[in-house]
């Protein structure tokens, strides 16, 4: 059996093509996949609030439902675009849901999952915004909100994410902050680090480490498998 790593799919509308063609390969993934592992962004908005409704995600939690119920083990790591869904997509897709970094045993390997948002420890920025909005204090006063002011609240951070993503790009060295985190991860005794956020498709084998950036799901549609305890980067072509 397999294992399967994929992040960042930002998905908004059913008829979007990145949305399409991930539900194809859902359904492909039937009978001959474990374990799936989610890390981060796969909604491009989705925030456990009561009263936020989200409609067009349907499709896609009732493909991960099925293939749930098929016998695969869901893992979803929250990202910085999908968060406090511990208890929503816990009971609903029987997922295990992290807010955070998780540490996984797979066919003999001791694997670091994380979503990668908060490993560049330059972006004070982010890290503080970060903490801020998942604060229990900042939780318990959304939800007085009115879901108007919510979705305001979403299209301003969606906004700012696409734009604060293409400065950064320039302002950083993505593969490098990537490369010396996975060195510190490496010096703890892992045999892999799997991460996303950074829409940047390499993998790395440093025997006998292996480093996985996983790219997107958006344009890239890039995915890692794990078979036979080996690592690979692939692209989904229906």
């Amino acid at each position: 059996m397999r294992a399967i790593f994929l992040s960042d799919a930002h998905l908004q509308q059913p008829g979007d093509t990145n949305y399409r063609l991930l539900l194809d390969f859902l359904s492909s993934l039937h009978d001959t996949v474990d374990t799936l592992c989610i890390l981060g962004d796969l909604f491009d908005f989705r925030v456990g609030l009561p009263g936020l409704c989200f409609p067009e995600h349907e499709p896609l939690l009732q493909a991960l439902q099925e293939l749930v119920r098929s016998g695969t083990r869901l893992i979803y790591l929250e990202g910085n675009h999908d968060f406090h869904l511990q208890e929503e997509l816990g009971r609903r897709l029987g997922a295990e849901v992290y807010p955070g970094p998780v540490t996984l045993e797979l066919q003999g390997l001791r694997i670091r999952l994380c979503h990668g948002d908060l490993i560049n420890r330059a972006d004070w920025r982010y890290r503080l915004l970060h903490r801020l909005l998942r604060h229990p204090f900042t939780f318990r006063a959304a939800r007085l909100l009115p879901q108007s002011a919510i979705e305001q609240l979403r299209h301003k951070l969606q906004r700012t994410s696409k734009g604060r993503y293409r400065q950064d790009r320039s302002r950083w060295d993505y593969r490098a902050i990537i490369r010396s985190y996975a060195t510190s991860i490496r010096c703890q005794g892992y045999d892999a680090l799997l991460l996303g956020h950074f829409h940047l498709p390499f993998i790395e084998h440093q025997e006998p480490f292996t480093l996985v950036s996983l790219g997107d799901w958006i344009s890239q549609f890039s995915y890692a498998e794990l078979s036979s305890g080996r690592l690979k980067l692939l692209t989904y072509q229906p």
